[in-house]
């Protein structure tokens, strides 16, 4: 065998027992264990009336959001121009479809209105819900919480948008995943309410 033959042979000796090694713990990879991270969701609202009587059907699109909001992980501001995320912590879902579904939940909790839904579910729509999240974040500096939610109340037959307004709530909290989320929960109630109310009017 030649020095050149050998050299070849070594090194493709080499290449194979690394495309083995990589084998080996890509499947060690697929069995070890991840880090769970706790998992918090947004209370949904009782019934407190009755729909009969009430003729407007109401869609609640999924909510438009930032990439920053667009997931499961709760946002922490440090300050105006930062964003964080709580360590260790995730909402059930992604926030925008989190947010709409308790969007729904409060409507047909209201009594207000004959049916509330989301989009592909088959009802005969007379207006729209559609929301923008812009912000949904704990405040570090302000130790709080802060849900803004710009909502526009369209005409669903002529898309016509016969009302516009920009809901805030704050709730103060402590600086944990835990007590944010409370927070969260109390503030998102308080908020979801006068919107369904400010809907009911007809914005």
């Amino acid at each position: 065998m030649t020095a050149r033959a050998g050299d070849r042979r070594g090194r493709a000796v080499r290449l194979a027992v690394a495309a083995g090694l990589g084998v080996v713990l890509a499947g060690c990879s697929a069995v070890l264990p991840t880090p769970t991270a706790d998992t918090y969701d947004l209370s949904v609202p009782e019934a407190i009336g009755s729909a009969k009587g009430r003729s407007l059907q109401m869609l609640v699109p999924e909510p438009t959001a930032d990439r920053a909001f667009d997931t499961d992980r709760i946002v922490v501001r440090p300050s105006a121009t930062e964003i964080a995320y709580f360590s260790g912590a995730q909402w059930t879902d992604r926030l925008p479809r989190l947010v709409q579904s308790r969007l729904v939940g409060s409507l047909e909790a209201s009594g207000r209105f004959r049916a509330a839904g989301r989009p592909g579910q088959g009802l005969a729509i007379d207006r729209q819900i559609v929301t923008e999240i812009r912000a949904f974040d704990y405040e570090a500096s302000a130790a709080r919480v802060a849900i803004v939610l710009s909502v526009k109340l369209m005409d669903d037959r002529s898309g016509r948008v016969l009302a516009t307004r920009v809901f805030r709530a704050e709730e103060p909290s402590a600086d944990s995943a835990k007590a944010a989320v409370a927070a969260f929960d109390r503030a998102q109630r308080r908020l979801f309410a006068e919107i369904v109310a400010w809907a009911g009017r007809g914005g």
